[in-house]
C-alpha cells in the first residue's frame, strides 16, 4: 500500500546565512580532520589491498540534491565480482515497503551476508571507515556532513512520490537516520527522519546530529 504524504512536496526557503554557514562547517570539519583522516585513508587503503587486492575504492553514482547524479566515493568492502541481483531486488522490495521488518531477520538497510564480504571490509563497515573517501565529496559540494544519505538511481525509481522531498537538500554522510538505528528501520522511518531534518535543519541541529554520529561508531551501533 502507497504511504500518505507527510508534507506537500515544497521548495525550502533558501535561508543564505545558514547555507553559509552549513557549508563552512563543512570546510572547517574536513580540513580539521585532515591529519587524522589523511593517515587513515593510507592504512586503509593499504588493508584492503593486502587482505582483497585492487581495486581499493568503490564508486558508484548516486542520486543528489534536485536528483542531480554524482559519483561517491567510498572503501571497497564487498568482494568483486559478486552477483547483485538478488541485492537490487531485496533493496527495492525494501524502498517500496514491501519487507516486512519483523520477519526479515537480517539487516535490512544493508542487505549484506558475511560471504560477500572480507575481514577488513567487515572491519570498516563495523566502524564506518568506509565512509571517510566521501569527504572527498563534502569537498566537492557534491555532499554535505549531514543530510539524508543518497540512493542509487534505480533506488530513486521505486521512490512513492512523498520520498522525494528528501531531495531538496545536499546529501550527507550521517543524518538523523543514521543517529536512530541506521540498519534496522523502515525505509519510509528513514525518509520521515529526513524531512524532519529539512524543516527543522540548523546548526545547532547539525552539530547534535555529527557529535551523536561520533558516539554511534564509537559503540559500532547500527553499523553492518
Amino acid at each position: 500500500m502507497e504511504s500518505v504524504i507527510i508534507n506537500p512536496p515544497r521548495v525550502i526557503p533558501r535561508r543564505p546565512i545558514y547555507q553559509s554557514a552549513k557549508r563552512l562547517v563543512d570546510l572547517i570539519l574536513c580540513l580539521f580532520s585532515l591529519p587524522i583522516a589523511i593517515p587513515l585513508l593510507i592504512i586503509c587503503a593499504l588493508a584492503i589491498m593486502l587482505d582483497s587486492g585492487s581495486p581499493v575504492f568503490f564508486i558508484q553514482e548516486r542520486i543528489g540534491k534536485g536528483e542531480r547524479r554524482f559519483r561517491i566515493y567510498k572503501f571497497r568492502t564487498m568482494k568483486t565480482k559478486l552477483d547483485e541481483r538478488e541485492s537490487r531486488s531485496f533493496m527495492k522490495a525494501y524502498v517500496r515497503g514491501k519487507i516486512d521488518m519483523d520477519k526479515a531477520g537480517i539487516s535490512t538497510f544493508k542487505p549484506v551476508t558475511h560471504e560477500q564480504t572480507f575481514p577488513v571490509g567487515r572491519f570498516l563497515r563495523r566502524t564506518s571507515l568506509d565512509e571517510l573517501p566521501q569527504l572527498i565529496n563534502v569537498l566537492k559540494k557534491e555532499m554535505s556532513i549531514v543530510g539524508p544519505r543518497p540512493n542509487v538511481p534505480w533506488e530513486v525509481d521505486e521512490y512513492y512520490p512523498w520520498h522525494y522531498e528528501r531531495l531538496e537538500v545536499l546529501p550527507g554522510i550521517t543524518g538523523q537516520a543514521q543517529i536512530n538505528g541506521r540498519s534496522d528501520i523502515s525505509f519510509d522511518t528513514i525518509v520521515r527522519y529526513d524531512i524532519n531534518y529539512i524543516e527543522h535543519q540548523s546548526l545547532a541541529l547539525d552539530l547534535k546530529i555529527i557529535w551523536n554520529t561520533v558516539k554511534s561508531v564509537i559503540l559500532s551501533k547500527g553499523a553492518g
